[in-house]
């Protein structure tokens, strides 16, 4: 007999998910609802900046024509769940529409966070999260070529965001309430070289530096950002990328647990306490714990499609947080244990100043077993430096540095 899943959420996570299912589903034992909340189907959204450069809509979907063709699929744009009555096994829509489930899986994915600043929903206030916003955004910033816009947030989407500003003809400033950009990445030298080689590319970086309102002007809309410290950047255009947080809002009212600092409880197997309910990516907390990549999200989608056909035993293994990016051109990376947070860890560290590079490797305490690590402005040693990460490194550390890596 034909079994009935609902997708609630069409973001990445979720539509792999549904590709897997459907591509390992050989027997015909699924059916596929999804319900998406935007009005188009998933689509990349780590390439979501390539859309202000000018790559397409078509370009960034996911969703190709046979997947949208699947008889066995029915995808609902513009479609957002509102709430889960566990007791009928049914999801009702935001249109009141009642779709019914054998299984369900929460992939809401996870919305930026605004801090409640004064003037914080003033006209010409965006958030960097979606095609939409970046529509928005790129509207607005038409006829403001040569202005400042301010991003409100050092984090890797606030460095996208303002390069986005700076592809738009404006002039992005960057205020980030921690001591660096990038916290959670990078340690304070990476972060500084990072600053540094922006800054080069007329983006004004202001770390420790906490916004205290965005003020109106004449007209109601955004005039300026009026900093902690007295400072104020006038601006037509504020974007704020402090952070997100996880989408569990349909939890709590269904009688699931949610996670001490957000998101959808769930166990090893991805599985809430209801034995018919699943959450994956960014919205799932994976025994308390919430993940912001999509690869761990991807991870979790193959867990829960080896449930549904049968492979109970498999389990989340945790992910691996490792990473290289490109911002506004400067390579960094950070692998590991990155903030050498091991127990009697030790750190090499080598800065170039003149060449704009900058290296911390965390050894373990023999001093021979490399732990992690935090690379920028020159991450070609990345992939083997990540490839020993727990094992004893095959050359003295300068050697592993050396600009040939």
């Amino acid at each position: 007999m034909t079994r009935t899943l609902v997708i609630v959420g069409h973001g990445m996570a979720g539509h792999r998910l549904a590709t897997d299912l459907l591509a390992r589903d050989t027997t015909g034992t699924w059916r596929v609802t999804v319900l998406a909340e935007e009005p188009r189907p998933a689509y990349n959204r780590v390439g979501l900046s390539g859309y202000l450069n000018g790559r397409t809509e078509a370009a960034l979907s996911l969703a190709r024509p046979d997947f949208l063709a699947d008889p066995r699929l029915d995808l609902r744009l513009g479609t957002p769940a509102a709430a889960i009555d566990r007791a009928s096994r049914t999801v009702k829509t935001a249109d009141g529409t009642v779709v019914p489930y054998d299984a369900l899986v929460l992939a809401t994915g996870s919305r930026p966070f605004v801090p409640p600043v004064p003037g914080h929903d003033l006209p010409g206030c965006f958030v960097y999260r979606t095609i939409d916003d970046l529509d928005a955004i790129r509207a607005a910033a038409e006829g403001a070529r040569g202005r400042s816009g301010v991003v409100i947030g050092g984090g890797l989407l606030g460095l996208e965001a303002a390069n986005a500003l700076r592809l738009l003809g404006m002039r992005p400033h960057v205020v980030e309430m921690a001591s660096r950009l990038m916290a959670v990445q990078l340690d304070q030298g990476a972060g500084d070289v990072l600053a540094e080689m922006i800054g080069e590319l007329g983006v004004d970086v202001r770390c420790s530096a906490v916004t205290e309102a965005v003020e109106a002007g004449p007209d109601g809309s955004v005039a300026a950002v009026r900093l902690a410290d007295g400072t104020v950047i006038e601006t037509g255009l504020v974007i704020f990328s402090a952070g997100v947080r996880p989408r569990d809002e349909l939890a709590e009212p269904a009688g699931l647990a949610r996670a001490e600092r957000g998101g959808i409880l769930v166990d090893g197997r991805c599985r809430t306490e209801d034995e018919h309910i699943w959450a994956v990516g960014e919205c799932a907390a994976v025994e308390g714990r919430c993940y912001g990549l999509a690869a761990p999200g991807f991870q979790m989608a193959k867990v829960v499609v080896d449930q549904l056909l049968g492979d109970g035993d498999s389990v989340f293994p945790g992910a691996d947080m490792s990473t290289k990016l490109k911002l506004l051109g400067v390579d960094v990376a950070s692998f590991g244990d990155a903030h050498g947070t091991t127990p009697g860890a030790m750190e090499f560290v080598r800065a170039d100043k003149e060449a704009g590079t900058y290296a911390r490797l965390v050894l373990a305490e023999d001093g021979r077993t490399l732990l992690g690590g935090v690379l920028a402005g020159d991450a070609r040693p990345y992939p083997m430096l990540r490839s020993l990460v727990g094992r004893e490194l095959t050359a003295p550390v300068e050697q592993l540095l050396a600009p040939k890596g």
